[in-house]
Parts: C-alpha cells; sequence; structure tokens
C-alpha cells in the first residue's frame, strides 16, 4: 500500500471568532472579526499585544455597528488597553475604513504604504452625487448589461466616504524589505500587487506567522480588477509576478492570517493554485476569443458558474483585467462596437 501525499491546504481553526470575542492564534496575537453588508460578509482583523498597547491589523468598514462592536472588543477581549496602532493592509474600505475613526477618536498612529494612505486620503474627498461620466464611458466599454447599466447610471453611486471614516492628515510609510517591530515580533514587509497597488504583507522571522491581507486568501482568489481611475491597467501582470516572487518566501509551516476565510498553512501549495488558476483562466479565455466577445461576455470563461447580481460588478472589473491583460500581452486585437463597447478577438 502505497502512501498519497496529501495534497490539500490545512485549516487549523476551523470556526471563526464570533462576534465581539476573539481566538489567540498565538501568543500575543489576536484574530477578531467584523460584519460586511455584501456576499462577503466579513473581514478578518487581528489584535497584536506590544505590552502597554495593542497594534491593529486592518479595521472593517465605518458603520455605527462596526463602532460599536470595536468598543466591545476594546473592553473585552483587548482588556481595556488602548489601540496605539493601526496597521493597514490596502486601501479597500474594508481595510482601512475605521483608521480615521481609531486616529481622530483613540490618537493612534496610522502605518501604511504611501499608495494605499494617497488612494484612502483621495478618495475619502472625492464625493459624488452623480456618476462621473468616465465611470459610464468605462461601464459601456466593457459590455455592461444594459438593464444593469440602467439601474447604476439612475442611482446614487457608491463613495468611499460612504464606508470610510475622514482620515486626518498624517501616517507612517512602510515599504518593502523594511522590518517593523508589532506583537513582540519582527516583521519582514513584503508588498504585493494587483488586487490593491502597493499592498503590505508581513512575515514574522521569530515564528511561522504571515499576515497576507487579501493578497493571500485561503479559499477564494483576491479579486483582480480594473476601474475607471486607470482603464487600460494590467493588475492582472503585476499580481501574477507578486505572486511569483512571494512563493520564494513560503514554507509548509506557514500560518498565514489573511483579511477573509479562515486562516490556513501549506502556502507553497496556495501559492500554486492561486497562480495555475488565473493561467488556466487565462487559456479558457484565449480559445473563447476565437469569437469576439465585449468583457462582459466572458464571465462564463472565466469563472465557470453563475455571476448573480450582487457579483456583477467584481466579476466585470476582473473580467476587463483577464482581457486588458491579454491585450497587453498581444495575445488578442480589439476594436469598439457601435455601442462604445471594446470586441476582444484572437490574433491569427
Amino acid at each position: 500500500m502505497t502512501n498519497v501525499p496529501d495534497v490539500s491546504l490545512k485549516f487549523p481553526y476551523g470556526t471563526p471568532p464570533k462576534e465581539g470575542d476573539a481566538i489567540e492564534i498565538a501568543e500575543g496575537v489576536l484574530w477578531l472579526r467584523l460584519p460586511l453588508p455584501m456576499k462577503l460578509d466579513h473581514v478578518n482583523v487581528y489584535a497584536l499585544d506590544d505590552g502597554d498597547s495593542w497594534t491593529i491589523i486592518d479595521t472593517g468598514i465605518n458603520s455605527r455597528r462596526s463602532r460599536a462592536l470595536w468598543e466591545r472588543l476594546m473592553a473585552g477581549p483587548l482588556g481595556g488597553k488602548p489601540v496605539g496602532r493601526v496597521v493597514v493592509t490596502h486601501h479597500h474600505p474594508d481595510h482601512v475604513g475605521l483608521a480615521g475613526w481609531f486616529q481622530s477618536q483613540y490618537g493612534a498612529e496610522l502605518v501604511t504604504t504611501r499608495t494605499a494612505w494617497l488612494f484612502s486620503r483621495m478618495l475619502t474627498l472625492d464625493e459624488q452625487d452623480v456618476w462621473p461620466r468616465e465611470t459610464l464611458a468605462y461601464y459601456r466599454s466593457a459590455g455592461m448589461d444594459p438593464a444593469i447599466y440602467d439601474e447604476r447610471a439612475s442611482d446614487r453611486p457608491f463613495n468611499f466616504a460612504d464606508t470610510v471614516y475622514p482620515m486626518p492628515l498624517g501616517f507612517t510609510r512602510i515599504q518593502q524589505g523594511e522590518q517593523i517591530q508589532m506583537g513582540g515580533r519582527t516583521w519582514d514587509v513584503h508588498i504585493g500587487n494587483g488586487h490593491a497597488p502597493e499592498h503590505a504583507t508581513f512575515w514574522s522571522r521569530d515564528d511561522d506567522l504571515v499576515l497576507s491581507g487579501d493578497q493571500i486568501l485561503s479559499s477564494i482568489s483576491p479579486n483582480i480588477g480594473v476601474y475607471a481611475t486607470e482603464p487600460m491597467a494590467d493588475p492582472l501582470a503585476d499580481w501574477l509576478e507578486a505572486c511569483e516572487r512571494l512563493s520564494t518566501l513560503a514554507r509548509p509551516d506557514h500560518l498565514v492570517l489573511g483579511g477573509h476565510k479562515l486562516p490556513f498553512q501549506r502556502l507553497p501549495l496556495r501559492m500554486r493554485q492561486l497562480i495555475d488558476n488565473h493561467h488556466s483562466a487565462l487559456e479558457r479565455l484565449l480559445e473563447a476569443l476565437s469569437e469576439p466577445h465585449t468583457a462582459a461576455d466572458c464571465f462564463s470563461y472565466l469563472f465557470k458558474r453563475k455571476i448573480g447580481a450582487g457579483e456583477y460588478g467584481l466579476a466585470l472589473v476582473e473580467a476587463v483585467a483577464h482581457v486588458n491583460h491579454l491585450f497587453h500581452m498581444g495575445e488578442v486585437e480589439r476594436w469598439a462596437r457601435e455601442d462604445g463597447a471594446w470586441l476582444y478577438r484572437r490574433k491569427g
């Protein structure tokens, strides 16, 4: 009888912390979870014990419920000790949403990458009552379903400030190759990209912990999207490069603490899965583009499942990321349809 190697990820913690509670992952490292009002209904945050204060990794969105929950957490699992520092992995609202609240109300220091801070502060100040024409043009260029387009265009746009607390001036920058002291450990800073520009991850030198934000997740792939701010971007190239680079750091015994889902081990396997999944999607897409398609026509080839209304926006920006990548690689050509949508077709 031969031994078949276990080729699955390992999940040491099968149940996440309940609302208002914490799970001690390692000495001085607490796993907390905050709710989100969307299909992905939670974000993981972490509290690292710095002795006389806590460092918080990411914050959840700004909402009355989230602020009340943080007050419960600080009085309960955090033992009434102050939050002295907030470290934000990237600029998305579920990660940076309450950074400004911790700064303004509790005097916490904000630590993040320069790009994450610039994006966060710029977007909180950019409130729109009606959709920018550039965003609507981007939706049309992606071939957005007309019914969804009409519904969006007639509604108030989502504003970053809807879920992100006002951010005061001032932050402390971290960048690739630096070290940071948190929770009695020395962490190496390694920067990812693709899901968000200049996304910070932290790798402990003293044990097997990795704080990965949304750069590396266990059971879902991080969303890789193109937006109206940079419609010709190729974030998939950025993400694949980051995955290959971070793969060289990965060990099977690493315990990866991500921004969503469950902590896991066997990181080299997960890195290979994430990379291979996108290469497979690109291969399927390239085969499908023997006939012209808009980005919105490509959902079934990329995701292999039905995309519901709640997922449509994220699916659309990810589809654009994949066709953009093939276009920048010289694998496809494109031309504009009469309604402004780009049509993509494989060359040759």
